[in-house]
């Protein structure tokens, strides 16, 4: 019989050797069962399984809501969407129509109505490519025979496809995230251009040279935030394992894929003079960070599994620490709504801090292993716990960066990560550029083309770096 017998010394000296090993086997079974039934019970709500892990129509032990009386749709009262009608002046065509007779007698009609009705129909142009050649002339110098050939104007690429082309292929791969085939499909078939997979492969490396030198100012001002909301998710490098990282800040964001997790990959993002605060999750690489918010979206989800846990010890602490964490977003809201001043909310957060704290004792000193492992790591950084209360600007929750890390978790699920190097930069470049011109509101397609252009230009492209 191997490991330790979990037979109380008590009984099993009354136990032949025969009965300990069959009493032995039967306990460690029950164990491996209940770790089993504990796996199965995670859940997106209780645990780090993300909602796509789940079956739409999975069915979950969910409150039951009470039932309301309104019917589904629009609300009385709701304002109303509507596309309102561009001037006359600005539409293509104007098709005036006149009635020749009356409905009633068949009189005769003539004139004009001066508020006819107005219905516009909004179309797709044929699209026909604009191609342009540039003819070069050779010429001979009569003096010394040496040919002479014109050179490009300034701005012209040596390819055969222009800026706007390049940057357009660059937006339908690296952020409508479609494959290097069904781009060129589209562009062969939906814009008349001849293009392959190889030539999309060439004007993605063309987009990705002309955003290095904005995707490295984002970078290199990392350290100087004061406060970043961080993520990372596992992707892959050819068959090489990587993680794909983002630093999130007010008006910018960057993506880097490194080959660890490692919290080697937190200075080489970030700078080594980073000081700010980084918002987080509970991951260990954070931790040498001078300051850190943990997420209270991963911490209540941890509270939901303490309370769908089969001891009443672990539930019952699970129920009096989530009621706190309703507590603290029901004041959380009020101060973000304007209801409350900051000094209230501060007010307000002292006696639920002291009170989850206590719990956090309580669970630490509580003997049970499910949970003091948990509660002693929270009572001991319980600091980080709170830095959102202390320091206005930090939000309680990582939700900034996992939403900006969302589209790259999809880009990922349907390529399975990059085949190269230059592939990664790709996208590390381009994820950083689309959700900096989301943060900022500017048009992602104007600013790929402007930096696609300089870059023929040979000049530095548009800088993205927020302007104090």
């Amino acid at each position: 019989m191997t490991g330790t017998s979990r037979i109380p010394p008590e009984l099993a000296e009354q136990m032949t050797p025969e009965v300990r090993a069959f009493v032995d086997s039967l306990l460690r079974r029950i164990e491996t069962l209940e770790r089993q039934l504990a796996e199965a019970r995670k859940t997106p709500d209780n645990s780090s399984l993300p909602p796509s892990t789940q079956h739409p129509h999975a069915k979950t032990a969910k409150p039951a809501k009470s039932k309301t009386k309104r019917k589904r749709g629009g609300q009385p009262g709701h304002k109303r969407h509507l596309r309102t009608l561009v001037p006359t002046e600005q539409c293509s065509e104007v098709i005036r129509l006149h009635p020749e007779a009356c409905r009633r007698c068949g009189e005769r009609l003539e004139g004009d109505d001066p508020e006819p009705i107005r219905h516009q129909v909004w179309e797709l142009p044929k699209i026909e490519p604009l191609i342009t050649e540039y003819q070069q002339h050779r010429r001979s110098c009569c003096r010394c025979g040496e040919t002479t050939c014109a050179p490009l104007p300034a701005g012209v690429p040596s390819g055969q496809s222009g800026p706007r082309l390049v940057a357009f292929t660059g937006l339908l791969m690296g952020h409508f995230r479609q494959s290097k085939r069904r781009a060129a499909f589209f562009i062969q078939d939906f814009l008349g251009m001849p293009c392959c997979p190889a030539l999309t492969v060439k004007m993605q490396n063309q987009v990705s040279a002309a955003l290095k030198q904005p995707y490295e100012e984002l970078k290199g001002s990392l350290a100087s935030e004061a406060v970043l909301s961080m993520d990372e998710t596992p992707t892959k490098q050819g068959r090489e394992k990587a993680w794909l990282w983002t630093a999130v800040a007010a008006t910018f964001a960057v993506f880097a894929i490194f080959s660890s997790r490692k919290g080697s990959a937190l200075p080489n993002l970030l700078g080594e003079k980073f000081k700010g605060i980084i918002n987080c999750d509970r991951a260990k690489m954070y931790w040498q960070a001078s300051t850190l918010q943990w997420c209270w979206a991963h911490l209540k989800r941890d509270f939901q599994a303490l309370i769908d846990h089969h001891d009443h010890q672990v539930k019952r602490l699970g129920h009096d620490l989530m009621r706190q964490v309703r507590l603290m977003f029901d004041n959380w809201w009020e101060y973000k709504s304007g209801k409350i001043c900051w000094q209230t909310f501060r007010r307000r957060m002292r006696p639920i801090r002291r009170e989850v704290e206590g719990l956090l004792l309580r669970g630490a000193f509580s003997g049970n292993p499910r949970l003091t492992g948990m509660c002693k790591e929270l009572h001991k950084h319980r600091e980080w716990l709170w830095t959102f209360a202390d320091h206005q600007g930090v939000e309680p929750t990582n939700n900034t960066a996992e939403r900006a890390l969302r589209p790259a978790v999809i880009y990922r699920k349907l390529s399975f990560g990059t085949q190269s190097d230059s592939g990664s930069r790709f996208i590390e470049r381009m994820l950083t550029i689309s959700e900096t011109c989301r943060l900022q509101k500017r048009s992602l397609f104007a600013y790929l083309t402007a930096a696609v252009e300089a870059h023929c230009q040979q000049q530095p492209a548009p800088s993205l770096l927020p302007v104090s």
